[in-house]
């Protein structure tokens, strides 16, 4: 009998938990690919680099769908086996139900071992290869420069480029402006440039134009053959550090410190959760209603509320007192609204 609810619980809340936890992650999963396609408006992405981009945030996609995900799929589970008098079925039988919550919070203790492993291993390498990689596009890339187009820039020059070439290195007609200081203003006219990488720097290269400096008082003019405009861009080099000495840095790093007190307490909601999820949503449909929906959005409000002060002004020890205090909570309102009743 106990195999045969464990695997029917466990069913259940799979499906449950795939229902809710698959929108969410094609939700976030499409925000977080906006936001890295817009990258393309500085700097040359292919295809495959977008989505090798996407794939480093795939961790930090999964950590934050996956609680909000498990307080709604065992809210829903809970309800609806309720509404279904399978629950009451099940007590009739005399199964407990702190039994019954006791299968489902196995699961939620792997789903914080899970979270805590991605929190604590898997974000912190698969952000670092996000900047590394960002980083070696923006310091070697060719800029994406269009023709026809007002308004884009290239360093601290505005450039207008009438035509380019298919291989998007060598252009035509080429004007840059730039406001050197508050008098004094630069303008470059070219027949044609291209753009070259030199010691991890972008250069311009323009050919055959003239270039003009003016200020209130004086205009000078200068006739060139060849003339390089960098792009005055600063890249920090980007070190990847081992799991173990990222972490090290949180005795001196303020704002890693309070990241990591965050995913700790975020990490824990699946099991912080259950039992107040449990004590509302556990009920005899004949006698009280179904608030299901109010539960899980009281539920993740509180907590997620609780993370973004920890978050702010939190320390080791307010957080460990936190999770004790919101389990001894939450088991009390169990027993006090269920269990002493199924």
């Amino acid at each position: 009998m106990a195999k045969i609810l464990k695997g029917y619980i466990s069913s259940n809340l799979t499906k449950s938990f795939l229902m809710v936890f698959l929108p969410f992650f094609l939700i976030i999963s499409l925000i977080y690919l906006i936001k890295i396609s817009s990258l393309t408006a500085k700097i040359d992405l292919s295809l495959k680099e977008l989505f090798l981009l996407y794939s480093y945030s795939i961790p930090e996609i999964i950590y934050y769908t996956i609680p909000i995900s498990f307080v709604a799929s065992t809210a829903s589970l809970f309800s609806k086996l309720s509404s279904d008098n399978e629950l009451i079925a099940l007590f009739s039988l005399g199964i407990e139900s702190n039994y019954i919550v006791k299968r489902v919070r196995n699961i939620a203790i792997l789903f914080t071992i899970a979270l805590l492993s991605i929190s604590f291993i898997a974000i912190p390498i698969s952000k670092q290869y996000y900047k590394a990689f960002k980083n070696e596009k923006q310091s070697q890339a060719q800029l994406n420069l269009s023709a026809g187009e007002l308004g884009q820039k290239f360093g601290s020059y505005y450039i207008y480029i009438e035509a380019k070439a298919k291989n998007n290195k060598e252009y035509k007609n080429i004007v840059i402006y730039n406001r050197d200081k508050k008098y004094q203003e630069e303008f470059f006219v070219s027949s044609s440039g291209s753009l070259i990488n030199k010691n991890s720097s972008t250069i311009l290269e323009l050919k055959d134009g003239y270039g003009y400096t003016y200020t209130d008082d004086s205009l000078q003019e200068a006739k060139y053959s060849k003339i390089d405009v960098y792009e005055n861009l600063k890249y920090k080099n980007i070190e990847i550090y081992e799991i173990i000495k990222y972490w090290e840095q949180v005795k001196d790093s303020k704002k890693l410190r309070q990241k990591a007190l965050f995913m700790i307490f975020v990490s824990f909601i699946p099991l912080l959760s259950l039992y107040i999820i449990a004590s509302f949503t556990i009920i005899n449909p004949r006698y009280q209603k179904n608030h299901t929906f109010t539960v899980i959005f009281i539920t993740t409000l509180i907590l997620y509320t609780v993370a973004s002060i920890l978050h702010k002004q939190g320390n080791i020890y307010s957080i460990i007192a936190i999770i004790i205090i919101l389990m001894v909570v939450g088991r009390f309102i169990f027993k006090k609204r269920v269990q002493r009743y199924f």
